[in-house]
C-alpha cells in the first residue's frame, strides 16, 4: 500500500503541472491562426490597391500584368522576412535581408499612399496606408512566433524521463524490503565436552555478532537529469577535461553538435549546470573563461 500511495503522490504533480502547458499551446496556436489571417488580408488590400494603380498609369489594357506587378514590390518582403528568420536561427544578422524588408515595406507604403492622388482627403491617405503596415506588422510577428517555436523545439529535443516518478516509488518500496531483511542469528556454542589435555589448548572461535538489520538500508542518491541538450554538453565537458569548460570550448562543442554558437547560451548552461551541480566549482578552471 505504501508503494501505491508513492505513485499517486508524485503523479498530481504532474498532472497539475500540465494544464498551464494546455492552456499556453491552445493561446499559441489560436495567436498563430489570427496572425496568419491578418497577414493574409493585409497583403491582399494592398496588392488590390497596388493594381488599381498600375492599371491607371499604363496597365489598363494589360489586365494580367497589372495584376502581376504588385509581386515586384511585396515579394520583396516575404524573401527578406524569411531571409530574417534563417539568420536569427543560425544567430547572426542578415543586413541584405533588413535591406530587402526595408526597401519592399517603404516601397509598398509610399505607392499605397501615392495611388491615392493629390487632393484627396487625409482619411483617404491613411485608409491607403494601413494595410501595407498591417502587412508589415502581421507577417513580422508571424515569422516571431515561427522562430520561438523552432528555437524552444532545438533547445527541448531531448525529453526528460520519468525519474523523480521512479525514484519515489523505489525509495518508498525500498525501505519496507529492508526492515524485512532476515537478522542472522547467532551460531550456537559448542555443546561443553569433557575437558582434556589437549582441548585446553584450542583457541575459542567468538561467536558471530549479529547483522543489524537497521544499517542495512542504503539511500543512493538520484541521478542529475539535464533535459535540455545544451546542459547536457557542458555537463559532459566537466567529465572530459576534468575541468571547468571555457566558453570557447563550450561553443565549439555546441557548433559541432548543432546547437549553435551563442556564447550567452553557453555560459547560462554552464551557470545552471554549476547551480545544480555546486561541487563541479572545485574543478580547475580552464586558461580561457
Amino acid at each position: 500500500m505504501s508503494a501505491a500511495a508513492g505513485v499517486d503522490a508524485s503523479l498530481t504533480p504532474v498532472e497539475t503541472a500540465s494544464t498551464p502547458a494546455v492552456v499556453d499551446h491552445v493561446i499559441t496556436a489560436l495567436a498563430a491562426v489570427l496572425t496568419v489571417v491578418l497577414t493574409a488580408v493585409a497583403f491582399w488590400l494592398s496588392y488590390e490597391h497596388l493594381q488599381e494603380v498600375a492599371s491607371r498609369h499604363g496597365m489598363a489594357d494589360a489586365v494580367a500584368r497589372s495584376w502581376a506587378w504588385p509581386a515586384t514590390v511585396d515579394l520583396f518582403i516575404v524573401i527578406g522576412e524569411l531571409l530574417i528568420l534563417r539568420a536569427s536561427l543560425a544567430h547572426r544578422v542578415d543586413w541584405w535581408a533588413i535591406g530587402l524588408v526595408t526597401a519592399g515595406d517603404g516601397a509598398s507604403i509610399a505607392l499605397n499612399v501615392a495611388g491615392v492622388g493629390e487632393g484627396a482627403d487625409a482619411l483617404n491617405y491613411v485608409v491607403a496606408a494601413v494595410p501595407p503596415v498591417a502587412a508589415l506588422l502581421a507577417f513580422g510577428a508571424l515569422m516571431r512566433q515561427v522562430h520561438a517555436y523552432l528555437a524552444r523545439r532545438a533547445s527541448t529535443g531531448v525529453e526528460a524521463p520519468s525519474t523523480p516518478v521512479t525514484v519515489s516509488v523505489d525509495r518508498e518500496s525500498a525501505a519496507p524490503a529492508a526492515s524485512v531483511l532476515p537478522v542472522l542469528d547467532p551460531v550456537p556454542a559448542a555443546v561443553a565436552a569433557p575437558t582434556t589435555a589437549a582441548d585446553t589448548s584450542t583457541p575459542v572461535t567468538p561467536d558471530p555478532v549479529p547483522v543489524d538489520a537497521a544499517s542495512t538500508p542504503v539511500d543512493l542518491c538520484a541521478p542529475v537529469v539535464y533535459p535540455n541538450r545544451v546542459d547536457q554538453l557542458v555537463r559532459a565537458l566537466y567529465g572530459t577535461d576534468f575541468v571547468q569548460p571555457s566558453t570557447a570550448r563550450m561553443t565549439q562543442a555546441m557548433a559541432a553538435a548543432g546547437l549553435g554558437a551563442s556564447e550567452s547560451t553557453a555560459r547560462t548552461a554552464r551557470g545552471r549546470v554549476k547551480a545544480r551541480e555546486p561541487h563541479l566549482a572545485d574543478l580547475p578552471t580552464a586558461l580561457t573563461g
